[in-house]
């Protein structure tokens, strides 16, 4: 089980890494292409801004997830996992939507 926590915060910390890469060095190309098409020069920055905080957010949850999970030994700790996974994608679905005028 110890081996699940310790992958969970790595996987968190990557995503945390990630997102901040794509958030303040608007690295648009850490996502893959077909979904910055039609994203526009001057929407890149907060397109990226808010997908990076999204990417950041699901990672968070995460190593949380995984942190919590070795401290307390519950299943309740999967749904700090839940809540901020599922909001990271809602905020990237309506990135995606916005920005980038649909899904793919």
């Amino acid at each position: 089980m110890i081996v699940v926590q310790i992958f969970m915060v790595i996987i968190g910390s990557l995503f945390i890494y990630i997102g901040w890469r794509i958030w303040k060095k608007e690295q648009i190309t850490l996502i893959h292409r077909y979904h910055y098409e039609k994203v526009s020069a001057e929407n890149k920055k907060p397109y990226t801004e808010k997908m990076g905080k999204a990417m950041i957010l699901m990672g968070i949850g995460i190593a949380l997830t995984g942190i919590a999970d070795f401290i307390f030994h519950t299943s309740y700790c999967w749904c700090i996992f839940a809540i901020c996974f599922i909001g990271g994608l809602v905020i990237m679905i309506v990135s995606q939507i916005k920005y980038n005028h649909g899904i793919f």
